[in-house]
């Protein structure tokens, strides 16, 4: 286990040095990684598991009896963004899950008549609903974009059912009462797709150029990164889904306050105002070619973190940090569970 000391020195050197004899993250990132475009590739089936409010798809690698790591997926990306960390990691002995977000691929709503939100808390509710649907009471959470922001939820507000938290870009917790202030232009920039969501313009055209707009967002978001026509079909495939657009025009009409979210999940959005804090190990990471978040040292986030957390920037890496270095991302789960 890492000593308080070692912590207090990784964090203060800024350090992407080995713990706990992990090779580094950085060095992971360096390193060569095959690409192999084949649908599901290292993730094995789909299956399904009902709760309360979804049908969810979700892909499972590894032992059963493994410490469970449950990754989360961004948008417009797929669980293929895990391809190759899920059976790394369930080499090494970790129970792997990874959930299809609500509006993407397999998942669907139970019924009708549910509100379509996007908002953050119904993200984060539906990662303890899956967790409970399979009988699972703790796993390390890991994710990016709308699954990062998801587990930092849960997390957050269900600090007993994580075991240690791995996000990218942070701190992802969004502050409502900050909505209208604006980013620095270059940031505003990048999120055009943000205030285009808010027009019927933008439903319109996200309903028909649903690819071609991802394909932009996947370009600008990681300039560096040369993903395959392989790859990208993988992760637009769950597109189809019937609940796709109003999903991702809520989530963003959601966060700049230009729509309500489900009344369900007011409570919950009343505790996550309050920007809870991470209470277990936590390791951050920031690609430093990311065009959609721009990479930092990790100190204007620290207050965030109330335990152990070390915080790292991944050379090379764009905003789809796992699928783009995902030996960064699998030593960075390694770490995480070498903190507690």
């Amino acid at each position: 286990m890492l000593s308080r000391r070692m912590f207090g020195r990784i964090v203060g050197a800024g350090a992407v040095a080995s713990v706990a004899g992990l090779p580094s993250v950085a060095a992971a990132a360096a390193a060569p990684v095959t690409s192999d475009a084949r649908p599901s590739r290292g993730l094995g089936p789909i299956r399904q598991i009902k709760t309360d409010v979804l049908d969810m798809g979700y892909h499972e690698v590894g032992p059963a009896t493994g410490e469970v790591v449950l990754l989360g997926h961004g948008w417009p990306y797929s669980p293929q963004a895990y391809a190759e960390v899920a059976p790394e990691l369930a080499r090494r002995g970790y129970r792997v899950l990874v959930p299809y977000l609500r509006g993407h691929g397999t998942t669907r709503f139970l019924s009708a008549s549910t509100f379509r939100s996007g908002q953050q808390a119904a993200l984060g509710s539906d990662m303890i609903a899956f967790l409970d649907a399979l009988g699972v009471k703790q796993a390390i959470f890991g994710g990016y974009d709308w699954g990062g922001r998801a587990l930092n939820v849960a997390a957050a507000l269900w600090p007993e059912r994580c075991l240690g938290l791995v996000s990218v870009n942070n701190y992802l917790v969004q502050n409502l009462a900050l909505a209208q202030m604006p980013d620095p232009a270059a940031t505003e920039a990048a999120h055009w797709y943000y205030f285009y969501f808010l027009t019927e313009r933008g439903r319109a055209g996200l309903t028909a150029n649903t690819r071609d707009l991802a394909r932009v967002v996947w370009t600008k978001n990681s300039p560096l990164w040369r993903f395959t026509d392989a790859d990208f079909n993988a992760a637009a495939a769950l597109f189809d889904n019937p609940d796709y657009v109003d999903i991702v025009l809520h989530v963003y009409r959601h966060r700049l306050l230009t729509e309500p979210g489900d009344p369900r999940y007011d409570a919950l959005e009343a505790q996550l105002a309050k920007q809870p804090k991470i209470l277990m190990p936590a390791v951050t990471l920031d690609g430093i070619a990311d065009g959609s978040v721009p990479a930092t040292d990790g100190t204007a986030t620290a207050k965030f973190f109330a335990g152990p957390r070390v915080h790292h920037q991944v050379p090379g890496a764009g905003h789809n940090l796992p699928q783009e270095r995902p030996r960064a991302f699998v030593n960075a789960v390694l770490e995480v569970a070498s903190l507690r």
